[in-house]
């Protein structure tokens, strides 16, 4: 089944107007190599990246990543394959239906008037892989091969990126977060449909992601970004070859406030759009607090420690209606 190969656990946030308004100037997203991470690069040039990722993330809270090292074939097998699994019979996908946020795989169809279609997700987590690949579908026969390849390198990447965020916090290259290898990474697959009617109709409402970070893969625009709390928006253009990075709620309590997790959303299109969102943190009941390095008396905490265990129960008592969003709840007033 074709996909378009331009080859790249969510906080609701307070909902807005839905009449999209676009920021006057698209502040460009910055490009990271990520082979200039990697130990054969010189000193000289890490710090450079290092000192380019502190900018991106203080500023916008998000870049590209380039020279990742994830071959188009994993690329182009994943996508394909989460391509096929939407396009299965209703009754194929709906053993997966559930409305326990903790199930290790779930599916949902999010629909509007008429039953249409706004969005199809397919939730699942990932690491360790060997834990969680035996909940994944078995429908289509390859998709938990090559869904397994692309999660285990993009949970590789992500490790390395996190560290390099840190690092740009000015906690030196050797610094070390226990079984941050093992955490928590959760694929969020999404699935939106064909729109020739409603262009920038909302997908997906207005959130902030849990985790340290997520990294996206789009086969088409879609993505928007907000710097200014939602009363305006970017759209993310796809860069070739390129996989986009944002912050997510745990980086900001980890950095005390210094990184924010990025608003974002997704609206539909003119073509068929397949999203992949790798969101990675600590295991599911590890509690992430502010990093005792970034506290001091012109810096005191101004979070609260949680997990992703308090993030579900959060979402799954209601207490983000309202407009208050696990972030929210977890900064010290």
């Amino acid at each position: 089944m074709g996909v378009n190969m331009l080859t790249g656990g969510m906080s609701v946030a307070h909902l807005r107007s839905p009449r999209i308004r676009y920021e006057a100037a698209t502040t460009q997203i910055p490009v990271i190599d990520f082979g200039l991470l990697k130990q054969q690069s010189t000193v000289t040039a890490r710090s450079a990246v290092i000192e380019d990722i502190k900018n991106a993330c203080q500023k916008l809270g998000c870049f590209h990543v380039v020279n990742h090292g994830i071959s188009k074939s994993v690329i182009s097998g994943a996508l394909e394959a989460a391509s096929s699994f939407f396009h299965l019979p209703p009754e194929k996908k709906s053993e997966f239906e559930s409305f326990d946020l903790k199930k290790p795989v779930r599916y949902e169809a999010a629909l509007q008037g008429n039953n249409n279609k706004l969005r199809l997700l397919l939730k699942h987590y990932a690491n360790p892989l060997r834990d969680w690949i035996p909940f994944w579908p078995q429908n289509p026969p390859n998709y938990r091969e090559t869904m397994g390849a692309y999660s285990k390198e993009i949970q590789q990447v992500a490790v390395q990126l996190i560290y390099a965020i840190l690092e740009s916090l000015g906690l030196g290259p050797n610094y070390h977060i226990t079984n941050l290898e093992n955490g928590m990474q959760l694929m969020a697959v999404n699935y939106y449909p064909y729109n020739n009617t409603a262009p920038h109709k909302i997908g997906l409402h207005a959130h902030t992601d849990y985790g340290f970070i997520t990294i996206l893969l789009q086969t088409c625009d879609g993505l928007q970004i907000s710097h200014n709390n939602g009363n305006t928006w970017q759209p993310v253009h796809i860069q070739p070859g390129a996989l986009h990075v944002h912050l997510g709620d745990h980086m900001e309590v980890l950095s005390n406030g210094r990184y924010k997790g990025l608003m974002h959303r997704a609206v539909l299109g003119c073509e068929e759009r397949i999203s992949m969102a790798s969101i990675h943190g600590l295991s599911m009941n590890e509690k992430v607090g502010t990093l005792k390095e970034l506290v001091d008396e012109q810096h005191p905490k101004r979070y609260r420690e949680s997990s992703f265990t308090d993030f579900l129960e959060f979402i799954s008592s209601g207490n983000n209606c309202g407009g208050k969003s696990f972030i929210q709840s977890l900064r010290n007033v």
